[in-house]
């Protein structure tokens, strides 16, 4: 059963809490940041001169002295045309699964049906733009934009499944089914989305302004569908010669380059930002300002790109849904930079390049990545909403930068053919011979079996910092946690993330030490959460050993942490992983080390396709895999108590988020016990070699 997620009524904090957060989040900014952020917080004050109301599109500021803008209405330069159009046959060669699984989505939408972050719209015919489906409340349409709390759902809904249509992704499905099928029907029905947008959104009014990293993704769709359409007649009426969006492409330009993410912040949003900011001033170069918006947001991008970005290729954020993310937006905002003969640098390239290898080196025979950190199913460009993102990626930079011996195969589909098309061509000198198993600087190490006569066994090993900046927004405290899976099937599995604002408790569990597999000392967590995006204090990781067989695999991973330093007295955890592919077991041990004694948990969270059946310090596990039923047994440590957990609420325990707002119950072995001076705890996980 999986629970798409629960609406609150109120998800306001009290004042007490509301107080300690400021003070966390205080402590987390530099000096510079601060007064930047005061300055910003002035500048959006007096923007609310500004603010163009529904109805009111040609309004004109008065003449106040505390108006920036001065005017919101752009100028644009004569004689204006779309210039980037997709190369001919651009989407010909894309497979026919794909282009069917397109059409299949599109008709869908036309038939108003469209699945949002696990809830189901039934309006996708004449969407309202402001509704949450889940809770039944419409966020503000007409407020000042910076004086919406979009945290607080009682004010805006679900704010994620607001934004999310509105990042118009629905549309370049449905343009993209026009580009494949030639049937009007689409292109109508995307172009009469974007006029109801356009006209119930004007210049800073409402929750659709409240944030710039909705606003940059969105630009990349508005500009993938003007490609898209290319050929339908009403296409020019629709954006070179429609004020409407004239208007709306220049707002939305004018926005970025006015409020962009910065210091502790400076994470992806930023880097969406400005892909969205300098796709959209090279494709509707129509604009006064076009050359110099075009100009600084490859700046912007560039930087933040290396920012974000540790010298192995692996993104810093410590959440590989985001590092997805991150390298669609680079290849999209690369491809176009070329189309309009722009290119980014080098050394960019180069870093795109290696997230790509990155991708290729950590996924798994069913080509999944690991799920490590928080994970929105955000994405930069959507043509088959059910495409595997990491097949994408990979099919799109085999072509760009060429695929080593070592990569996975994979095949195209629609939107890497289209990347790949508008895209050159940037072959890369420096790439690993062979396939890397260790990310040192991330922490990251992937030991396998791999496939052979018997199905992969896949491991992943966390020894890396807590997360990125000074509040490693999108971190868990999961140090030393291991993802394990057996021919694709999540055998210990990362539950995930399912919600970010609304549900304290379900966004607590999701992030917290027990919700993860490794060891919880003391009842707390190894890192101390400021608030829902914040982390007040971080545990900080040491990789302790790597050994690797004669063949490059990994046969050994060990690493210590010093999160529970906190406690009194001080206690310091290691864990040692040792792969026997002879014997298809993974033994997994366990050393705390403490001056008395404290309580400790260990959790093993199994997949959702796991059964269990426990005897004492035995588990027996069954899964359906890739060749029949099959089986493991684990022997679990004798110093702990054990049970099962599955499905729990009270407190919550023994769930899996299979994406952003769902969760199902799943079964979570539970080990108690007391350590004192020091304690080993070893774990041994024994794969059934006769059936798979």
């Amino acid at each position: 059963m999986t629970v798409t997620r629960e609406p609150q009524a109120n998800g306001q904090a009290g004042p007490t809490a509301k107080l300690t957060w400021y003070l966390n989040r205080l402590r987390g900014m530099s000096l510079s940041e601060v007064a930047w952020r005061a300055g910003d917080q002035a500048r959006k004050v007096l923007w609310a001169h500004d603010q163009v109301r529904a109805g009111a599109r040609d309004q004109v500021p008065g003449p106040s002295r505390f108006s920036i803008a001065r005017r919101t209405a752009p100028r644009t330069i004569s004689g204006r045309r779309f210039s980037s159009s997709l190369p001919a046959g651009g989407l010909e060669s894309a497979p026919a699964a794909s282009k069917h699984a397109i059409l299949a989505a599109a008709d869908a939408i036309m038939a108003g049906r469209w699945e949002l972050l696990g809830a189901a719209r039934t309006d996708m015919q004449d969407p309202d733009w402001f509704l949450d489906p889940l809770s039944g409340k419409r966020a503000p349409e007409t407020d000042y934009c910076f004086e919406i709390d979009h945290r607080r759902e009682d004010v805006t809904g679900n704010v994620k499944q607001v934004w999310e249509l509105s990042r118009m992704h629905h549309l370049t499905v449905l343009a993209t089914a026009y580009a494949i099928s030639g049937d009007e029907r689409y292109a109508e029905r995307a172009a009469s989305h974007l006029r109801s947008w356009w006209a119930k959104n004007p210049f800073l009014s409402g929750i659709h302004w409240t944030s710039g990293i909705e606003l940059g993704i969105r630009l990349i769709s508005w500009v993938w569908t003007r490609r898209l359409l290319d050929d339908w007649t009403g296409v020019q009426g629709l954006f070179e010669t429609n004020e409407d969006a004239l208007r709306q492409i220049w707002w939305h330009q004018r926005y970025l380059a006015a409020f962009q993410s910065r210091g502790s912040s400076a994470n992806n949003h930023v880097i969406a930002e400005a892909a969205g900011q300098l796709v959209a001033s090279l494709a509707f170069d129509w604009f006064e300002e076009s050359e110099k918006w075009a100009s600084q947001s490859a700046r912007l991008l560039e930087v933040e790109i290396e920012r974000n970005t540790f010298p192995s290729g692996v993104n810093r954020e410590m959440a590989f849904e985001y590092h997805g993310l991150v390298a669609e937006l680079g290849l999209v905002a690369g491809a176009e930079a070329d189309r309009a003969s722009k290119p980014l640098s080098d050394g960019t390239w180069q870093r795109l390049c290696q997230m790509v290898d990155v991708i290729a080196a950590v996924v798994d025979v069913n080509l999944r990545a690991p799920r490590y950190g928080d994970g929105d199913d955000g994405r930069a460009l959507v043509f088959d909403p059910a495409a595997n993102r990491w097949e994408t990626l990979l099919s799109a930079g085999g072509t760009m930068f060429g695929a080593p011996a070592w990569w996975p195969r994979s095949r195209p589909d629609a939107l890497s053919t289209a990347l790949a098309a508008l895209s050159a061509k940037h072959p890369m000198n420096e790439r690993p011979a062979s396939q890397p198993h260790t990310f040192s600087d991330a922490g990251m190490t992937i030991m396998r079996a791999p496939q052979s006569v018997f199905p992969e066994i896949w491991c992943r090993c966390d020894a890396g910092p807590h997360g990125f900046l000074s509040i490693a927004a999108h971190a868990h405290a999961d140090a030393l946690s291991v993802e394990l899976r057996h021919g694709g099937v999540d055998i210990l599995a990362d539950p995930g993330t399912y919600c970010y604002h609304g549900e304290p408790k379900w966004r607590q569990y999701f992030r917290s030490t027990a919700g993860h597999n490794t060891l919880e000392l003391g009842h707390q967590d190894q890192s101390t959460a400021g608030g829902p995006f914040l982390w007040a204090r971080h545990a900080k990781t040491r990789l302790v050993d790597v050994q690797v067989g004669p063949d490059g695999e990994v046969t050994l991973w060990a690493a210590e942490h010093d999160g529970y330093e906190a406690l009194v007295p001080t206690a310091r955890h290691r864990r040692t992983v040792v792969l026997r592919r002879d014997e298809r077991q993974v033994d997994i041990t366990d050393e705390v080390s403490t001056a008395r004694e404290h309580p400790f948990r260990l959790s093993f969270h199994l997949g959702p396709e796991v059964s269990a059946r426990l005897d004492g310090d035995v588990v027996y596990l069954e899964w359906a895999g890739p060749g029949g039923p099959s089986r493991a047994k684990a022997q679990l440590p004798r110093e702990a108590v054990w049970r099962l957990a599955n499905g729990a609420t009270d407190p919550v325990l023994g769930w899996y988020s299979p994406h952003f707002g769902a969760r199902q119950p799943s079964t979570t072995l539970v080990g108690e016990g007391m350590c004192a001076g020091k304690t080993t705890l070893r774990t041994v996980f024994h794969f059934d070699s006769e059936t798979h």
